[in-house]
């Protein structure tokens, strides 16, 4: 099984390599400019730089989850800008366990580029092994971008409305359990979760080190769920669901779906029910 994941010592070998484009992810939810402050002082040689908000999701709007996938057309555009075309190998890292770097790797495989990998260790372990690091700003050679949308790879609120209870379909919340047990909510203004969701943290696939855990762990870590159900993944606003769904296909799952606006959007229907406490 191919895996969806690069080491440091691959990068460091392609690193000069023309074919390869190297992508920065960093983003810290609540502090919307450290991501970007953490690039111009620092950053992966050649690497460019993609904002979670800015170029990863649509404006907030009142239903559609606080991060709707970004317009097409506009990431198209920002894609061919940095240089990355259909024969493009891509490399996303972040230093956020692969978070961010996991949202621009789903949505690359959403746009039809399979040719996409989340640097595994991420920024600090390449800073760990001496990888070259530098404060100079690329400046790429535009090229054309070419999506081929997976339209198979995420589900609307109406699709997840239409299996809940349904046999043959797992809804995995990966949120941390405070959130979902409906204990404590910080973010949404609603406490709670999607009847019949199981929870799955998304930091439960990342081992003591914060890298991802080996794919029989992973294996393990999911085992419960049926690999040939439907699985549907949901967060808080689309973007930590992304490393589940990746674990996912590491553990041999062939195409768990993202349910894009998470709990975000289900809970600004004031009709949609919610659940508290573990499912039994």
């Amino acid at each position: 099984m191919a895996s969806n994941l690069v080491s440091v010592e691959w990068l460091k070998e392609h690193l000069e390599d023309p074919s390869v484009k190297v992508v920065d992810c960093r983003f810290i939810l609540g502090n919307l400019t450290a991501g970007y402050e953490s690039y111009l002082k620092d950053h992966i040689q050649g690497a460019v730089y993609f904002d979670l908000e800015k170029d990863l999701s649509s404006p907030k709007e009142k239903h559609g989850g606080r991060h709707p996938l970004p317009n097409p057309s506009l990431l198209v555009e920002k894609l061919g800008q940095a240089g990355i075309n259909q024969s493009t190998k891509v490399v996303a890292y972040d230093d956020q366990g692969g978070a961010m770097a996991s949202r621009f790797w789903w949505l690359l495989q959403y746009m039809g580029h399979e040719n996409t990998f989340v640097l595994d260790g991420g920024y600090s372990l390449w800073k760990e092994e001496g990888g070259p690091i530098t404060n100079e700003i690329p400046s790429p050679i535009a090229t054309e971008f070419e999506p081929n949308i997976q339209h198979d790879m995420v589900v609307t609120i109406d699709e997840v409305k239409a299996r809940m209870g349904q046999k043959g379909t797992v809804l995995i919340d990966s949120r941390e359990d405070k959130r979902y047990l409906g204990i404590e909510e910080n973010v949404d203004p609603v406490a709670g979760h999607i009847p019949g969701a199981l929870n799955y943290f998304w930091k439960g696939i990342l081992d003591e080190n914060g890298r991802l855990k080996e794919a029989n762990e992973l294996k393990n870590h999911f085992q419960n769920i049926i690999s040939q159900e439907e699985v549907i993944v949901y967060c808080g606003s689309g973007v930590t669901a992304c490393p589940n769904i990746l674990a996912l296909k590491e553990a041999g799952y062939l195409r768990p779906k993202l349910y894009s606006g998470s709990w975000s959007d289900w809970c600004s229907y004031a009709e949609n029910p919610v659940a508290t406490g573990k499912e039994q």
